[in-house]
């Protein structure tokens, strides 16, 4: 101990031991959510996305497990939540099977941008654009049918009806001639065909 340090004053002591105690508390709540993930037949939070999958699709969805793409990605409840594009539930409402396979083929021509695992060379990903044509089109296709219901975090449409927050939004920040021009794309699905559009 050299001689210029000083003893914790009994404030420092107390902060310290909050702090150690809501981070023991924190890791203890993790592990029971886990176990808790892991025992339970039903999921925790609500499902928002669904998948309808055709013979292709499934196919495609067998591959994307053996294949080793849970290693970095999440579907339908197989496979890792960590990474920010881990999460591919409702990708198929963002994007279509055109797309992913031309992704799957050739990922960063593709993409537009550098891809962290994709890319050519020592890359985890990297095999995925070898394996064959047929294998890459059903993955494709599986996740093309990985579709999210309106409102959730992944789909393009926020949810139906009201909601006091978008309104609040919209209220404070939208423009008086965006209201009148643009419909509430809240309420598309229940309109009929052609009400809310204006003629121009």
């Amino acid at each position: 101990m050299s001689q210029n340090s000083q003893p914790l004053k009994p404030g420092e002591k107390i902060l310290f031991t909050v702090a150690g105690a809501f981070v023991v508390f924190a890791v203890i709540a993790f592990i029971i959510m886990q176990f808790m993930i892991a025992k339970s037949d039903k999921p925790l939070f609500e499902t928002r996305t669904h998948a309808d999958l055709t013979a292709e699709g499934q196919k495609g969805s067998e591959l994307f497990r053996v294949k080793g793409c849970t290693t970095c990605h999440r579907a339908l409840r197989n496979g890792t939540n960590m990474g920010q594009t881990a999460d591919l539930d409702g990708i198929g409402s963002r994007r279509t099977a055109e797309w992913m396979y031309a992704f799957l083929t050739e990922p960063e021509k593709n993409y537009g941008s550098e891809t962290m695992d994709h890319r050519a060379g020592q890359r985890s990903a990297a095999y995925v654009a070898l394996m064959p044509k047929e294998e890459l089109h059903a993955i494709a296709v599986f996740l093309s049918e990985l579709k999210s219901d309106q409102g959730s975090a992944s789909a393009p449409v926020p949810p139906k009806g009201d909601s006091p927050f978008i309104d609040s939004m919209v209220k404070t920040w939208a423009p008086q001639s965006w209201k009148e021009k643009y419909p509430d794309v809240r309420d598309a699905g229940n309109k009929p065909q052609g009400e809310g559009d204006k003629a121009q």
